[in-house]
């Protein structure tokens, strides 16, 4: 590892455990999105109607959704709740962040 890259590792780690994970992982994002492909479709480029693509949405949006699942202020009728709870707020905002810089699919 060049002494630059190491340095600002150290450095990230002595801020935050997390950032040091990021900066080790550049496909951490990608990794933790890829659990969403079930229901919201490859990339977020869902497939069908009944759930709604996450390509391209805002990440504020996707973070706010995620949020208020996790806290279980969104009406329990998905096992979105579940879900979100499974996740530490520095990850869904890397969830959020790679679906915001997709694609979404023409249709």
């Amino acid at each position: 590892m060049p002494l630059s890259r190491f340095v600002a590792v150290a450095t990230l780690a002595l801020v935050s455990p997390w950032a040091a994970a990021q900066a080790t992982d550049v496909n951490l994002a990608r990794n933790l999105a890829a659990t969403c492909a079930n229901c919201h479709g490859t990339n977020g480029n869902v497939q069908g109607k009944d759930v709604k693509g996450l390509a391209g949405v805002p990440a504020a949006n996707i973070i706010a959704l995620m949020s208020a699942y996790k806290a279980g202020s969104i009406p329990n009728t998905t096992i979105m709740h579940q879900i979100a709870k499974g996740y530490t707020d520095d990850q869904i905002k890397l969830i959020a962040a790679y679906f915001a810089a997709q694609k979404p699919a023409s249709r």
